[in-house]
């Protein structure tokens, strides 16, 4: 299959560069997955998609304030760090800009020395291993000194860091905010749950894959960039029990998706579990653990759009995408929504 097929034009007037000033005012597109049937929303009308009995599952992770300015030590040099994922220790896989002129050795210095971070790897694509040293304790550090890690496509600095956080953010651990989350308010939430819905959250911190296109041009040759997951005994009891009573449930984003259906696929059941996933969901792909999915608008090409694909069809997605652009839906992290059941 060929990545040209998941390509769509998109004004770029059409890209959100600020969030709504209320979460909950965005539109939301609704899309059958078995008719390709469309209809115009607002946010607030998922709630009647959704029935007692049914479990709305969120990803908990929390965004760090990665996004770190500094200097070279040695020449004074300026630099941009992007945290990605803590290995071992103190040790992080990063992105750096630039990254040509970083080399094994070498260290980078933020907010005069409250940071520091030594090279001790080179890693493909602008990315490295970087041993850091700071004083005190490191949340508080990025707290004081980082930033929010805001996609490329977005040009304005962000007012408020908690616009780019779920409101029910709580894993500190992620690169990039779980995006469909963004929409939905603490009202909302408890509306939702009067209604006999039950909310059950998975983790799985956001990573360097977020940040990489596609760059081949047969997509059975692309190899996705592992993220961390986590299901905990109460979710999985919770998804289980909506399973054996005849509920569905409806994923929020395509990291509560990739996370549910990982785990599916390894233990043939929701089970509480830990680990890395790399699975790539595309067109062909055979779901078995998620029923729906509240998702945000994606990149052309991306593997996002093979996502939604896969779980409908890509004939429908991106009839449903040329919609969206024609009646001016805001579209990628900051923009509107649509459900996919």
């Amino acid at each position: 299959m060929n990545i040209e097929e998941f390509d769509y034009h998109l004004p770029e007037e059409l890209i959100a560069q600020t969030p709504l000033k209320k979460r909950d005012t965005s539109r939301l597109l609704y899309l059958n997955r078995k008719t390709g049937d469309i209809e115009d929303l607002n946010f607030k009308d998922v709630k009647r998609f959704l029935n007692a009995g049914d479990t709305l599952v969120l990803n908990d992770t929390k965004v760090m304030p990665a996004r770190l300015f500094g200097i070279k030590e040695d020449t004074h040099a300026k630099v941009e760090m992007l945290m990605l994922n803590q290995l071992e220790g103190d040790d992080w896989e990063v992105l750096l800009k630039p990254a040509k002129r970083i080399k094994v050795g070498q260290t980078l210095t933020f907010g005069e020395g409250k940071i520091k971070a030594t090279c001790i790897e080179t890693l493909s694509q602008g990315g490295r291993i970087m041993r850091l040293s700071y004083d005190g304790i490191l949340q508080e550090r990025l707290d004081e000194l980082g930033e929010m890690p805001l996609p490329p496509y977005i040009k304005e600095r962000l007012d408020e860091k908690d616009r780019y956080q779920t409101v029910y953010a709580k894993e500190v651990g992620s690169a990039a905010a779980p995006t469909a989350g963004l929409h939905f308010t603490e009202s909302l939430l408890s509306e939702i749950q009067n209604q006999g819905v039950r909310i059950a959250f998975v983790t799985l911190h956001v990573g360097l894959g977020t940040f990489r296109p596609v760059s081949v041009d047969n997509i059975d040759d692309h190899k996705m960039h592992s993220e961390y997951y986590h299901m905990n005994e109460k979710t999985a009891e919770i998804l289980r029990d909506t399973r054996e009573n005849g509920g569905r449930i409806i994923s929020v984003g395509t990291t509560s998706t990739r996370t549910l259906e990982t785990i599916y696929r390894d233990y043939d059941d929701f089970t509480a579990s830990s680990g890395w996933t790399d699975i790539f969901i595309y067109p062909g792909f055979e779901f078995k653990a998620v029923d729906g999915l509240i998702t945000n608008f994606h990149l052309p090409k991306s593997t996002l759009v093979m996502l939604v694909s896969a779980f409908s069809t890509k004939q429908f997605i991106l009839r449903a995408y040329q919609h969206a652009v024609d009646e001016k839906y805001r579209f990628f992290s900051f923009g509107d929504a649509m459900i996919i059941i």
